[in-house]
C-alpha cells in the first residue's frame, strides 16, 4: 500500500510539473493596415488613467483595461462593495482611434466598466482569462481569447508581429485570493523580440513571478500596477509603492512606467510612496512618470527614449 500511495504522489509530482510547464499558442490574423509598417519606428504608451493605456507600435494598436467611467461614478467590487472613482479619464470611449485588440488582465469594473460593457464593438478581439472570458461571453463579446499561465496568442497584421504570453498573477493573499477574480499579468513580444512589454495585472508580489524573468530576460518596459488597494480598509490586493520597486528590481526592465495610482478612493498607496521608494533603491533613472492623458516614446534599441520629464 505504501509502494502504491507513493506511486501515486511521484505520478501526481509528475503531472503537476508538467501542467505547470505546459502551454497553449493560438492565433489571431488582424487585416492588414493601410500604411507599411516601418521596422524602424518607434512606438508609445499613452496613459488614459486607472490601468488603461493605449500601445502603438509596429502598426498594432491595443487597449488595456478599458474604464472610462468620470469622477464621481461609482463601480461595484462585489461582494456588496464599491468604490468611487475620484480623476476623469484623459480620452473618451468614442474618442478612441480604431483598436485591433484589448488586453484584460480580469475582470473586475475598474478594469471593464458598465459603460465599456454595453458601448465596445462587440467583435474587438480581447485576450483575457479563462474566467473572464466566460463573463465577457454572456456580454456578447464574440471574440475571446482565454489564457491560461504560459499560454500564448500569436497575433499578424500584415507582416507585423506579435506574441501575447499570459504570466502569473495573484489579487490577494491566502483565502482572499479565493473570493478575487483571477488575473494575468501579459508579455507582449514585438516582431523577432525586437520590444519587449510587461504588463504586471493587478498583481500583488509573490514567489509565482521569479519565474518571469527566467523566461523572459532582457525587458524592455514594465507598466506597473500600483495604487496599494485596500479592500474594506485592510486587506492589501494591489502592490504599493514599496511592492512596484521589489517588482522592478524583479523583473529588471530599462523602464518602468507606474500606473494605477491615483482614479479610486480604495487607492491607498499614493505615487509618491513608489517614487520615495524608487529613489531610495536607485532606480529613479529607470521610471517614468505619466501624468493623466501624457504618453511616453521609444526607439527600440536607443539608450533613452523621449517622454514627459520624470
Amino acid at each position: 500500500m505504501r509502494r502504491i500511495l507513493l506511486s501515486l504522489v511521484m505520478a501526481l509530482g509528475t503531472w503537476a510539473a508538467q501542467a505547470a510547464l505546459a502551454q497553449e499558442a493560438y492565433r489571431l490574423e488582424l487585416p492588414p493596415g493601410s500604411a507599411a509598417v516601418d521596422p524602424a519606428a518607434g512606438g508609445s504608451i499613452q496613459f488614459i488613467g486607472t490601468a488603461t493605456v493605449l500601445i502603438r507600435y509596429q502598426g498594432f494598436t491595443i487597449l488595456t483595461d478599458p474604464n472610462f467611467l468620470h469622477k464621481g461614478q461609482k463601480v461595484h467590487l462585489g461582494y456588496g462593495l464599491t468604490s468611487e472613482r475620484l480623476t476623469n479619464p484623459a480620452v473618451e470611449l468614442a474618442d478612441l482611434p480604431p483598436i485591433d485588440l484589448v488586453i484584460l488582465s480580469h475582470m473586475h469594473e475598474d478594469h471593464f466598466d458598465r459603460e465599456v460593457q454595453e458601448k465596445l464593438d462587440k467583435a474587438i478581439p480581447i485576450v483575457t482569462t479563462k474566467e473572464a472570458a466566460a463573463s465577457l461571453a454572456k456580454m456578447g463579446f464574440q471574440k475571446r481569447y482565454p489564457l491560461g499561465t504560459w499560454d500564448a496568442l500569436e497575433v499578424t497584421k500584415g507582416a507585423a508581429r506579435l506574441r501575447i504570453t499570459s504570466a502569473p498573477g495573484r489579487h490577494g493573499k491566502g483565502l482572499l485570493a479565493a473570493l478575487l477574480p483571477s488575473v494575468m499579468g501579459s508579455v507582449l513580444d514585438f516582431g523577432d523580440g525586437k520590444y519587449r512589454m510587461y504588463i504586471t495585472g493587478d498583481t500583488l508580489v509573490y514567489d509565482d513571478l521569479n519565474e518571469i524573468p527566467k523566461r523572459f530576460p532582457n525587458m524592455d518596459l514594465a507598466l506597473l500596477h500600483l495604487g496599494g488597494t485596500r479592500i474594506l480598509g485592510t486587506f492589501k490586493v494591489t502592490m504599493d509603492g514599496q511592492d512596484g520597486v521589489r517588482m522592478m528590481q524583479l523583473i529588471a526592465p530599462r523602464t518602468g512606467v507606474p500606473i494605477h495610482y491615483n482614479d479610486y478612493d480604495v487607492f491607498k498607496s499614493p505615487l509618491s510612496d513608489f517614487q520615495e521608494a524608487a529613489k531610495a533603491a536607485g532606480l529613479e533613472n529607470k521610471v517614468v512618470y505619466l501624468k493623466h492623458g501624457e504618453a511616453y516614446t521609444f526607439v527600440p534599441g536607443k539608450p533613452e527614449a523621449s517622454s514627459p520629464p520624470r
